[in-house]
């Protein structure tokens, strides 16, 4: 590791069973929804596990690369994507999660005021998170409606406002590892919603989740913020739990199941800023 990555304290490993049961809870919820990977599994290891915010986001972005390569490899999702939409969105992220990753880089302020930041970072986001799944389908209508009366004048800006979207998503999974999911949906849903029925919806989000994760991965493993030994139990539990969830034929209500991961965000979000 640099010795950037040694200013980070990472307390003691705890029961490993313990880490591959939460992995487990996670990866269904992935495979089930496609979102709550980043949003639930930071929180948990700062909140739980007391993990240090970066060791927290490193880690677990390097947990999400994992769980969504397996999500999107078990849904067939090549059949699904539309990669001109990734590609629009990448426009903006890639560069954005360049940009902090370069920040965290040079960022020489003590590792307690980056912690503090980015735990302030995560709160935030997830709050944002909770409301864009309580809003989806306000907002999918609200995006008909704006199709409908501008299809003409729309066309022309929804390129540079799904770039504006990626850029906002990259800054938000490289800083918190929070975004991919359900605001990558929020966005989605807001300026594609006709061309992106829910299938393709969440295999273009996914699609497009995958890379900035794995770069955003790769920065925090190279400035030492991934715990190798939490990552592993996590991916044993998150593994089975994908692969079974996606091939599941019992689907809880979309509605349902969306209200009840952002409650539990709000509640995240609320303890995030008061600790």
């Amino acid at each position: 590791m640099t010795d950037r990555g040694t200013r980070v304290h990472c307390p003691a490993m705890s029961n490993p069973l313990l880490y591959a049961f939460f992995g487990l809870i996670v990866g269904a919820l992935v495979g089930l929804t496609g979102v709550g990977g980043g949003s639930l599994m930071t929180p948990i290891l700062v909140l739980v596990f007391g993990q240090s915010p970066a060791v927290a986001v490193g880690t677990d972005l390097m947990f999400s690369a994992a769980t969504k390569l397996v999500a999107t490899a078990s849904f067939g999702f090549s059949r699904r994507v539309d990669w001109r939409i990734v590609g629009r969105l990448m426009i903006g992220s890639v560069p954005a999660t360049t940009a902090v990753m370069i920040w965290f880089w040079f960022e020489d302020r003590p590792p307690a005021v980056v912690d503090q930041l980015i735990s302030r970072c995560l709160a935030v986001i997830l709050a944002f998170a909770a409301v864009a799944l309580l809003l989806q389908d306000p907002l999918r209508r609200l995006g008909l409606r704006f199709t409908a009366a501008w299809l003409q004048g729309t066309e022309r800006h929804k390129i540079a406002l799904t770039v504006a979207g990626g850029a906002l998503l990259g800054v938000g999974v490289s800083l918190t590892s929070v975004g991919a999911g359900a605001l990558g949906v929020a966005v989605l849903v807001a300026l594609y919603p006709l061309r992106l029925p829910s299938d393709r919806l969440v295999a273009t989000d996914i699609a497009h989740a995958l890379p900035i994760t794995a770069m955003a991965a790769a920065g925090h493993a190279f400035l030492g913020h991934v715990n190798l030994r939490v990552l592993a139990c996590l991916l044993v539990g998150s593994i089975p739990g994908v692969i079974l969830a996606t091939r599941a034929t019992v689907r809880l209500p979309a509605h349902l199941t969306r209200t009840m991961i952002a409650l539990m965000l709000a509640l995240v979000s609320e303890r995030l800023f008061v600790s």
